[in-house]
């Protein structure tokens, strides 16, 4: 087993910030990580960092959802680790 982070990070559009912080809040995933952690951020960015047990790097994993376009000013963007120790 490794444990995997996925990360999530989006740029609000103007005005929005507080909006898409509770967005992210209310999010339901298909079964619960080990860990969540949201994070904010100068310029309404709001992170999300989700730790998994998985049986490999490339496992499929419940991820966060891309909001509603009218709620962010950019794509989401979205990266995955691996804890190395």
């Amino acid at each position: 087993m490794t444990t995997v982070t996925l990360m999530w990070e989006a740029r609000a559009a103007q005005g929005r910030g507080a909006e898409l912080l509770e967005w992210a809040r209310a999010q339901v995933l298909a079964y619960e990580p080990r860990r969540r952690e949201i994070l904010r951020a100068p310029q309404d960015r709001v992170l999300v960092l989700t730790w998994w047990e998985a049986a490999a790097f490339d496992a499929e994993l419940p991820e966060l959802p891309e909001p509603d376009a009218e709620l962010i000013a950019r794509p989401v963007h979205r990266w995955r680790f691996e804890s190395v120790e």
